[in-house]
């Protein structure tokens, strides 16, 4: 008898055996679809520099996995950042778009999300390839660092997060590690130009308002009491909160989620990196037999800086290189489990970081070095244009079409990554917005030889830099810097404001701009001058056009960054426990 009391009929069966066999002769596309569509493994580092890894030149830290990516498959010299700014660089790179085209390029000297109870945030109406692959029946997972937003405006739902950005899975943190984040008291607003500038301006008032009580006090003027105590205490508010503020960023900002529900508040860093190996470890064994999407985005080599035991002391470049070779430590796990499980043959690889090494990261505790080494490239994070912040060491593996020890030399962005992901998953490009990436395969197969980027535009929150230019023709690789960083004199960082800003004082502007040939002058060390280069005028004369063409194809949104967008909304505040006094640990 079958289930349910009714006896199956072989005539029946015979049917349903003949119309399943009719089903698949007729639509083989269903089953070819599902055997050879990839699975996808993207790594994405924070603020790894281009000489901290070994087969980018590094041989005093030890990176054997990320070599080994590259040995197996392709090294890309050339590939570029849409920003040295982590959060507009991650939209960017799961959108393809520029990050101005969706509103996720500041105005203003913020350029990332300060703190996760605001509204700023990768728009609704965005479409990451984690949405598409999601839609086509991947499972799709993102472990690790998002910062690209939580709540809406409007409604205070969680509009931005990875959920609702194509991620069936989310485990980690919606902001990033700040240096808050360690349990050595370090602050990097204490530290910012910003709060120096608020300080001051705190000060000033409050030092006005006592000297108008004590006017009162000698008779000076006339004033009812009652308005300038209310001044008094409200300036000495102004000047508290901050301090307030800066105690409770550690249980507010330093948190883990698992989807939607806080599950750890403070995080604990030491076990942090194991930790996120192991949630990626077990999405891979729960999903190995259907195409799946892995993110698994660090929280390394940003501070705070930590590691475990076994990687404490153990690098000549002290916590910083600790980090690193940790971080590789994690990426060779993840690809042991894919050759444990048979899918290495079957799952496109790919590693690189959201922008280069910060140079100005120095620990106010013992003095040490604590951010990245951009190898022979001048400038890091935050500069725009130098391609010290913006070209990243970048890596990745697909056995089926690469060949073993690939290099490309020609720029690419990381923006590109959009539209090769859809192109593996038999899926299409979206034709309804503008995409800015280009499809990678051409020239990782040899079937091109040339980028299909003529432009590469560079901006400093939403201010145009720089602009790159590859000619259809010859060796060279142009690229005028609009304007640049003031440095400290000696140096190559901002050192007296933490990170370098995109406007005002704090920029030199350049009319002629600084021609450099990066192709083959990476060090960036000997402008182009009409002098030694009798196309100069030309040059330039087509970069300014390719920058017009681009800023007439970007439509005015909502700026994510505004004040309104970025301001600390106690009510948004994700807590565990109860508010302000958020506390919980994560016992999975």
């Amino acid at each position: 008898m079958a289930e349910g009391g009714m006896e199956s009929s072989p005539a029946v069966c015979c049917v349903s055996v003949r119309s399943s066999l009719l089903f698949l002769l007729l639509c083989p596309s269903v089953l070819s679809q599902q055997d050879v569509r990839p699975n996808f493994l993207l790594f994405m580092v924070d603020d790894l520099g281009y000489g901290d890894v070994g087969c980018f030149g590094n041989d005093t830290i030890r990176t054997p996995n990320i070599d080994r990516i590259a040995s197996e498959g392709a090294k890309l010299t050339h590939h570029l950042a849409a920003a040295s700014m982590c959060t507009p660089s991650r939209a960017a790179f799961l959108t393809g778009r520029y990050p101005v085209r969706s509103g996720m390029a500041a105005h203003h000297g913020i350029r990332y999300l300060p703190n996760i109870a605001s509204t700023g945030g990768l728009p609704p109406n965005e479409t990451t390839f984690a949405t598409l692959l999601k839609q086509a029946g991947y499972a799709t997972a993102l472990i690790g660092k998002w910062h690209l937003g939580l709540h809406c405006a409007s409604t205070g739902g969680l509009c931005h997060h990875p959920n609702n950005h194509g991620f069936d899975y989310f485990y980690g943190t919606p902001i990033t590690n700040f240096r808050e984040c360690g349990e050595d008291g370090e602050s990097i607003y204490y530290m910012s130009h910003l709060y120096a500038i608020y300080k001051q301006i705190c000060w000033a008032y409050l030092a006005g308002a006592a000297s108008l009580l004590l006017m009162k006090f000698l008779g000076k003027i006339h004033v009812r009491w009652l308005p300038l105590l209310t001044l008094v205490t409200l300036c000495t508010l102004v000047i508290a909160f901050p301090k307030v503020f800066l105690v409770q960023l550690r249980p507010w900002n330093c948190l883990l989620m698992e989807n939607e529900k806080v599950a750890e508040q403070p995080y604990s860093l030491r076990d942090l990196t194991p930790n996120l190996v192991n949630k990626s470890l077990k999405f891979i064994d729960e999903n190995a037999g259907r195409p799946f999407f892995l993110f698994h985005s660090f929280l390394k080599v940003h501070t705070a800086l930590f590691a475990t035991k076994e990687f404490e002391g153990r690098s000549l470049h002290g916590r910083y290189g600790d980090n690193i070779e940790e971080m590789d430590w994690a990426v060779g796990r993840i690809l042991d489990a894919l050759d444990q499980k048979g899918l290495s043959h079957k799952t496109f690889v790919y590693l690189t970081s959201d922008n280069g090494g910060h140079v100005e990261e120095i620990s106010v505790k013992d003095g040490q070095r604590e951010g990245g080494h951009n190898g022979i490239l001048r400038g890091g994070k935050g500069m725009a244009g130098w391609d010290g912040g913006i070209r990243m060491p970048t890596v990745l593996r697909w056995p089926k079409d690469i060949r073993p020890g690939t290099v490309v030399d020609e720029p690419t962005s990381q923006m590109d990554v959009f539209p090769t992901v859809l192109r593996l998953a038999q899926l299409n490009t979206p034709a309804d917005r503008v995409i800015d990436g280009r499809d990678l395969m051409p020239l990782l197969t040899g079937t091109k030889n040339l980028t299909d980027h003529r432009f590469l535009i560079h901006y400093c929150g939403s201010r145009i830099h720089a602009a790159r230019y590859r000619p259809p023709t010859g060796g060279s690789i142009w690229k005028a810097h609009y304007a640049t960083p003031k440095w400290d004199p000696g140096t190559e960082g901002c050192y007296e404001i933490f990170l370098c800003q995109c406007r005002g004082d704090y920029v030199n502007h350049h009319d002629p701009p600084l021609l450099f040939d990066v192709a083959n002058d990476p060090f960036e060390r000997s402008p182009i001058t009409p002098e030694s280069e009798p196309k100069f005028a030309e040059i330039i004369s087509t970069i300014d056009k390719g920058v017009k063409d681009h800023m007439s194809s970007v439509e005015q949104v909502e700026n994510q960054f505004s004040l309104r967008n970025i301001l600390w909304r106690p009510w948004l505040q994700p807590c565990c426990g109860h508010f302000p006094f958020c506390s919980c640990t994560d016992v999975a």
